[in-house]
């Protein structure tokens, strides 16, 4: 008698197999995450620099000190530090205070410990929650595509381990985002969804402000929870603001200052030439559209305009998207996927602020479980996004490119924008690319029930 196959058995053994391996990735990329974060925290000469900004800031408030106040957070660096000191960090922007008051009441509670307990406390945080926060983005795409979902967590989470170098906000910003998501999507831990993006929304709103309006345009019960977490952040807000202008009246003009100057011509912020991203040996990539508009026109005025124009074109066409399409699982994933790009792109964002690209990773496996061709390109344009937004991948490149000189001619320039801007360009090739899927599939659906609405029904017997 022929042996029987177990096609059940074989099928369950495939599974594990692969939730096994995706397992393997997670860990592996969990560990380079971490032990490079940690060697960059005790080897790099300006490591924990960005915590040290938000950290101290709260701290100079304490202190009765103006910490948006230019000169008065100088000196209360040399009263902390000594002179010496104080010109390092005014050299390196720590003594213009670019924060929002939210920032100093989440911090406060850092700023009362002696920096070495802070800063590794910190450090602990920003990585449990952002392992904890990859994890959960993964086991919600790990029925499609368990390795492959594995395999892209794992890209970001290895070409992002600065951001525990430097302690920017950033990494708990986008970590407690990508939870909150999780708890939204699952309808489970709600309120601890709701603060974990009430504290995201509050710390950087140009982080996480446009996946809290996707919950809010998407309706029902994602809007409750949208609704919710701005009432809870406008709380922290105001609390915020009572509370610094006791001390610190004039903070909003003197933020304005202190961010008109950080963006200013070689400034800290600015995206075209003179900025960072054209240094040696800076891995903090500016990464928003303007970054790479710049080279061809570095003039504010010509690359807002062109950068609005373009991202405010593809947010209409998202925004109205997600409005008028119904609210599937699979809707969901995509307008997320094509949200986040556009994030990076709009504004002021660094490669550390590109973790939130987690979020497409989800849409990325829906699409490859179908198997055909816009699977393998999602995959194909997936993995560039998470690859060359990474800051350890564009310090080697602009470690190769730094020194070619940008030529005069306008085509010469736009053929150096694919070697020396890859992170805004695949940033703006995903965004393309999932709003175009939204679209197509938006279209398709409503062919589909306009052709059912015109089947005439079976007459009645």
């Amino acid at each position: 008698m022929p042996e029987q196959l177990d096609i059940p058995s074989v099928r369950t053994s495939d599974a594990s197999r692969s939730s096994r391996d995706a397992l393997y990735l997670l860990i592996l990329g969990t560990a380079i995450f971490l032990l490079f974060g940690f060697f960059l925290q005790y080897s790099a000469s300006d490591s924990r620099e960005d915590f040290r900004a938000v950290v101290y800031g709260s701290r100079c408030l304490l202190h009765n000190c103006d910490p948006y106040n230019h000169d008065e957070l100088f000196k209360f660096y040399e009263r902390e530090f000594g002179a010496q000191a104080a010109v390092h960090f005014r050299s390196h922007s720590l003594t213009q205070y670019v924060n929002l008051p939210a920032t100093i009441l989440v911090t406060v509670p850092f700023a009362w410990l002696p920096f070495t307990i802070s800063s590794l406390l910190w450090t602990i945080v920003t990585a449990v929650s952002l392992i904890l926060g990859s994890f959960l983005i993964w086991s919600l795409s790990s029925l499609q595509a368990p390795v492959l979902s594995a395999a892209l967590i794992a890209i970001s989470l290895t070409s992002g381990a600065v951001v525990l170098g430097n302690g920017n906000p950033a990494g708990i910003v986008i970590a407690f985002c990508l939870i909150a998501v999780w708890c939204f999507h699952k309808d489970r831990f709600a309120l601890a969804g709701v603060l974990c993006l009430s504290v995201s929304l509050s710390l950087k709103p140009h982080d996480a402000g446009l996946v809290w309006l996707f919950f809010l345009l998407a309706g029902g019960r994602l809007r409750t929870r949208a609704l919710q977490t701005l009432v809870i952040s406008a709380l922290l807000g105001v609390a915020a603001v009572v509370w610094v202008s006791k001390t610190a009246p004039n903070w909003f003009p003197e933020l304005r200052i202190n961010m008109a100057a950080m963006a200013d011509r070689g400034g800290n912020n600015d995206p075209g030439p003179a900025g960072p991203t054209s240094r040696n040996g800076a891995v903090e990539t500016i990464v928003n559209l303007q970054s790479a508009i710049a080279l061809i026109q570095d003039k504010p005025s010509f690359y807002n305009t062109i950068t609005f124009l373009i991202c405010g074109f593809l947010l209409l066409i998202w925004a109205v998207s997600v409005f008028l399409s119904p609210r599937t699982s699979e809707f969901t994933w995509l307008a997320l996927a094509a949200v986040a790009p556009l994030t990076m792109l709009v504004t002021y964002h660094r490669a550390y602020d590109t973790r939130l690209l987690m979020l497409s990773v989800p849409a990325c496996a829906i699409l490859a479980a179908e198997k055909g061709t816009l699977g393998r390109v999602a995959i194909f344009v997936t993995t560039l996004g998470l690859f060359f937004t990474g800051e350890l991948p564009n310090a080697l490149l602009r470690a190769l490119t730094y020194r070619i000189q940008i030529p005069e001619a306008w085509g010469a320039r736009m053929a150096m924008l694919f070697l020396t801007r890859p992170a805004p360009l695949v940033l703006l090739l995903m965004a393309c690319f999932f709003v175009w899927v939204i679209l197509s599939r938006s279209f398709n659906r409503r062919q589909q029930l306009l052709v059912v609405s015109h089947i005439p029904s079976a007459p009645s017997i």
